[in-house]
């Protein structure tokens, strides 16, 4: 481990980690422009690096993106990445009061405080936790998507029919393309440009962006507000106070559910969110600008970003498109990730490692003293910034594949954005549910497949099981309330006398 920092420490590989971090920030403000896509674009950059300096370069654009795409949620509600539309939710809405520095600053601390304890963890448990990962088959991968589906219901500002219709509309979205088992195509009406499926930057994009331009676009007749001239943006001791166990929280649920193939930081995200709003006495405060509800999904994916490494490193298997485009990175410098690389190659290792504890403070050292900078955006007039925001969005859906379709896309979900903002559906259920569909139908199918059809078979394994379980506590848990509830107030009625 002192010999991973004294390679750390060596001037070029310190270059490469900020040039890694501020190239992170960089394209996590630009939507659309996620760290798979940056990372892939720049792999013909590391073919003249040694190793550990390309790898140690890559790592910094992945964590350093998770906190970019934080600045468009809460300025702009245009999530950079899917980690990052939970953010929105209560980003934009202190954004909207004019905390949009507060918002800023306690995502900085959430994220180094996140990404620290992970490294910390990813140091000195990665063996257990890497052999406990191996456990998960595809019915665990079945139980945990379900289970993050079934809590998208709890993060929506809207009902929970509402948020649950919106999340099988998602759930039909990620059916669209060709079948991943027999190779039939599915709802792609004969369309060449859908046989591989929607990609998830055009419906965030048209749904969070065009959606809200349009949506706001229509009430420009009526007087809006300024938001308020931020003047501090470091978080107030209270607002540190009432954000420390939701950031303490998120570590701990971004690490564990962040080594995990298919969860990542879209599911440590939402389920710390989901987890803050269940706890909280005033879950009301949810949606309408509640600090904890920015702290926790920042703290949770900058943890599931760091805890990622485990399974690439330790065992060679990426946890997602990130993870695979920087395993092909290491392939490519002649590396094999794998349970030998510890021993065959620990300057890699270790280096990389260590690399993370220098950019998480890097990113921190950066990010809070820029956040003015990134908040006087607010002041920009609406007239300025709307056809600002669409040629970002659109630049940004086009530039992912270099396709116009998606820009047609993105007009579309647009127009859906819209519509849902006006019947009252909140589209972050729809996003949600659409990124877990893909796990969700693979794993189930081949789960089946493993239990020649027979669902009971979900029960006989204890992962499974047990997240079944929870599933189903989570299910029950409103009807207990409701019937816990009826049953107080039935003897009370009882004993008033008649008129």
């Amino acid at each position: 481990m002192l010999d991973g920092f004294a390679v750390v420490l060596e001037p070029t590989n310190l270059l490469y980690c900020l040039v890694g971090v501020v190239i992170g920030m960089l394209i996590g403000v630009l939507p659309g422009l996620g760290p798979a896509a940056t990372i892939a674009i720049l792999l013909p950059v590391t073919f003249g690096l040694e190793p550990v300096t390309a790898i140690i370069m890559l790592a910094g654009i992945f964590y350093g993106a998770q906190y970019g795409g934080t600045i468009t949620s809460v300025l702009l509600r245009l999530p950079g990445e899917a980690s990052s539309v939970v953010t929105v939710f209560d980003g934009h809405a202190l954004a909207r009061q004019g905390k949009a520095g507060t918002a800023l600053g306690i995502a900085a601390i959430g994220s180094f405080v996140g990404g620290t304890l992970a490294i910390i963890a990813l140091t000195f448990v990665a063996p257990l936790v890497a052999d406990f990962a191996l456990d998960f088959g595809p019915p665990e991968y079945t139980a945990l998507a379900l289970l993050g589906i079934l809590l998208v219901a709890t993060i929506s500002s809207g009902g929970r029919l509402r948020a649950l219709t919106a999340a099988a509309i998602g759930l039909l979205l990620a059916t669209v393309g060709r079948d991943e088992f027999t190779s039939a195509e599915r709802f792609t009406f004969g369309n060449l440009n859908l046989a591989d499926g929607l990609d998830f930057v055009p419906i965030a994009m048209g749904l969070f962006g065009l959606g809200e331009i349009l949506y706001n676009l229509e009430e420009r007749h009526r007087k809006v507000q300024a938001p308020a001239t931020v003047t501090n943006v470091w978080p107030s001791r209270a607002d540190l106070k009432q954000s420390s166990g939701a950031i303490g929280r998120g570590s701990v649920l971004g690490f564990v559910l962040g080594i995990l193939p298919g969860g990542g930081a879209v599911l440590s995200s939402l389920a710390a969110y989901a987890l803050e709003k269940r706890r909280s006495k005033h879950p009301e405060r949810f949606g309408k600008g509640a600090i904890e509800g920015v702290a926790a999904p920042e703290t949770a994916n900058n943890a599931a970003a760091t805890s990622s490494f485990i399974p690439l490193l330790s065992l060679g298997i990426p946890a997602n498109a990130t993870m695979a485009v920087i395993f092909g990175a290491l392939l490519i410098q002649g590396v094999t990730p794998g349970p030998q690389l510890v021993t065959e190659n620990p300057e890699l290792f270790w280096g990389v490692v260590n690399s993370m504890y220098i950019g998480n403070i890097l990113l921190l050292i950066m990010s809070i003293p820029l956040v003015g900078l990134f908040v006087r955006i607010l002041r920009v007039r609406a007239t300025v910034l709307a056809p600002i925001t669409v040629l970002i969005t659109l630049v940004g859906a086009y530039t992912v594949n270099n396709s116009v379709f998606d820009i047609g896309l993105v007009i579309a979900f647009g127009i859906i954005g819209y519509l849902m903002k006006k019947l009252g559906f909140d589209p972050g259920p729809m996003v949600l549910a659409f990124v877990l569909g893909t796990l969700l139908e693979s794993s189930l199918r081949r789960s089946l497949l493993l239990f020649d059809g027979d669902p009971t078979g979900f029960f006989t394994r204890p992962i499974s099981g047990v997240l079944l379980a929870a599933l189903i506590a989570v299910a029950l848990f409103p009807l207990a309330q409701t019937l816990l509830r009826r049953r107080r107030t039935t003897p009370t009625e009882e004993k008033e006398p008649a008129a």
